[in-house]
């Protein structure tokens, strides 16, 4: 099962609104990890003010707001390979 992670921050709530709305989207399909970029150094400097950013398993599928469409096709790409 692929993995999603959300670099997010505390407080930020386009983060938790886009939390909201990819959850039930993932359930069944990817493992959803909601990483808090304050906690490390270098996740501040990569993201900063670019929270939330998505991606499957390493790859950038969006950032700011949901993209469902590069959501759909990440997984799919994903669900086609087993």
């Amino acid at each position: 099962m692929p993995s999603a992670q959300i670099y997010s921050r505390p407080g930020c709530h386009l983060c938790e609104q886009l939390i909201e709305e990819i959850a039930p989207l993932l359930r069944g399909r990817a493992r959803l990890e909601v990483l808090n970029i304050d906690s490390r150094a270098d996740w501040q400097e990569t993201y900063g003010i670019r929270v939330p950013v998505v991606e499957i398993d390493g790859q950038f599928i969006c950032e700011h707001r949901l993209d469902r469409a590069a959501l759909h096709k990440a997984l799919s790409g994903t669900d086609s390979d087993r």
